[in-house]
């Protein structure tokens, strides 16, 4: 590893992240829209990573070992309210990816939560929503059968039993759907139209 001090502050960029969300977790919150500590803790991690990129390059495993990139990545999936940085950062993985230098399973998340944000469809099935039914499910994706076929060419499970994992996942974390469907998603679309997902 060539930049152990860099790592070490990747790592506590995501622990940071991760402790919050935890907090949340604990106190039912989580679901409730977009906390604005979280939001402000992402777009000053998203800031404080980007700095480092200009700095070193992309952090792949060989430059800030094996978990720091993972934090990156992290970091990088929660910077939603930064749409240029997480294009950025999904060019620099891909290319990363490319030279077995970060994980694909990584851009597969980052491919899926760039396209849900854009409002397209996704290509792995990675993010999941509620829907008008109060069921959670994968967000729109392009086709069924290529969708489980591209998870399965990376390592991941079918679709179907990614859907039975996260619907156990949002009970144990007290997750519950929204009061109001459609205020949310009125709410979430200006949201985006807000920090430039959408137009």
């Amino acid at each position: 590893m060539k930049h152990k001090n860099i790592a070490e502050r990747i790592n506590q960029m995501a622990n940071n992240d991760l402790k919050l969300r935890n907090e949340l977790i604990q106190k039912g919150e989580l679901g409730n829209g977009y906390n604005k500590e979280m939001e402000e803790l992402h777009n000053h991690n998203s800031v404080l990573l980007d700095a480092i990129i200009d700095e070193i390059g992309y952090p792949t495993i060989d430059l800030v070992g094996e978990k720091a990139s993972d934090a990156t990545w992290l970091i990088i999936q929660h910077s939603i309210g930064n749409p240029a940085f997480m294009r950025k950062c999904k060019a620099l993985i891909d290319k990363a990816v490319s030279e077995n230098k970060a994980k694909p399973e990584n851009l597969a998340y980052l491919t899926d939560r760039i396209a849900v944000l854009e409002d397209k469809p996704q290509l792995y099935g990675t993010q999941f929503d509620w829907d008008e039914n109060n069921e959670l499910n994968p967000n729109q994706v392009d086709d069924l059968t290529k969708v489980d076929e591209r998870r399965k060419a990376i390592g991941f499970n079918s679709l179907q039993e990614q859907t039975a994992i996260m619907r156990q996942r949002v009970k144990d974390e007290n997750q519950s759907p929204p009061t109001d469907h459609k205020q949310r998603k009125a709410e979430m679309d200006k949201w985006r139209k807000a920090v430039g997902w959408i137009d």
